[in-house]
Formats: C-alpha cells, sequence, structure tokens
C-alpha cells in the first residue's frame, strides 16, 4: 500500500476534484511527549459529487468512517463526515473530514452504506434526529428514539417545536 503524508493528500484531493471542492484546508498540529504531528484536511465538496469523493478515498485506502456530524444552520442541513485515512498506522494517519450541504426543506444524499457498511448507525441517528433522507440507507428504524416517535419530528432542528410534550412529566 503507498502512503500519502498530509501535503500529498492534500494535492491528490485538489487535482482529483478539482472545480468539486467548495473549501479545502490542512490542520496540522503537535502532541504527546515526542510531539509528534498530526493532520486533519478540512474538505467541503457538492453533494451531488460526495460519493465519487468516499470513491476516490477508497481508492488509497479503504477509509474508517468515525462518525457524521449534523447541524442545521437554519438554512441548510451541515454534514461534516468524518474519516480516516491509514487507520491504525502509527503516525501515517490522517484525519479526513468532508462537509456536505443540504437543502433544508428536503434534506437528502445517498447512503454510502453500500460503500462502507459501517456508515449504517451514524446514518441512521442523523436520519432520525435532523429529517436527513439517506437514499439507499438499507435500514430505516430508529436507533436512539422510541420506535413509536412521530415521524415528523426531529430534535435536533432548530426550529423544531412541541418536544417538552413528548417528554413525560414526573408525577
Amino acid at each position: 500500500m503507498e502512503y500519502y503524508n498530509a501535503q500529498e493528500l492534500l494535492s491528490f484531493l485538489e487535482e482529483n476534484l478539482k472545480e468539486n471542492i467548495l473549501g479545502i484546508r490542512l490542520e496540522s498540529r503537535k502532541a504527546g511527549i515526542k510531539q509528534e504531528e498530526f493532520h486533519n484536511i478540512w474538505l467541503e465538496v457538492k453533494r451531488e459529487k460526495f460519493r465519487d469523493t468516499v470513491k476516490l478515498l477508497m481508492s488509497l485506502q479503504y477509509p474508517h468512517i468515525a462518525i457524521i456530524s449534523g447541524h442545521d444552520t437554519g438554512e441548510t442541513i451541515e454534514l461534516v463526515y468524518l474519516f480516516s485515512l491509514f487507520y491504525g498506522e502509527k503516525f501515517k494517519e490522517i484525519s479526513i473530514n468532508i462537509k456536505v450541504r443540504l437543502e433544508r426543506k428536503n434534506p437528502a444524499i445517498e447512503s454510502i452504506t453500500d460503500l462502507i457498511p459501517g456508515a449504517q448507525t451514524t446514518e441512521r441517528e442523523i436520519k432520525e434526529m435532523l429529517g436527513v433522507e439517506f437514499i439507499g440507507l438499507p435500514d430505516m428504524r430508529n436507533i436512539f428514539l422510541p420506535y413509536d416517535f412521530p415521524k415528523n419530528v426531529f430534535p435536533f432542528r432548530k426550529d423544531q417545536k412541541g418536544l417538552d410534550e413528548l417528554v413525560p412529566k414526573e408525577s
């Protein structure tokens, strides 16, 4: 397997994604007694090119997914997929955080569970908490909220009202 350092990986992404990049930056920091350097690449891509971006990472090495972070900005739903390349390789691991913006009125994106099955848990969480539709997600059941939770109530949405009525009152 060929390893890329952080700057080489950044150049590889810029070269292969070109106009599909909406923003990219490299952050490096030192940590620990030996002051080893750790790298994070922050990448924002067009929604319609997100799966191609994941496949591009897969062409280098199977990426490890940690979680998908979701945020309601009031105008869009932002998802940040946190991946690692060269996961478990001491001092070679590079974190890649890929941001995608979805339309707030109809937030939808293709599931990546067919590419990375481990994404299923975090896609299900984002589905139930923010109302994002993951097209092709094989298991649509709630993972954290009760099975009988109202279908159009999304607790992490900024404008969500009525959550207090769903919580049982103490007697």
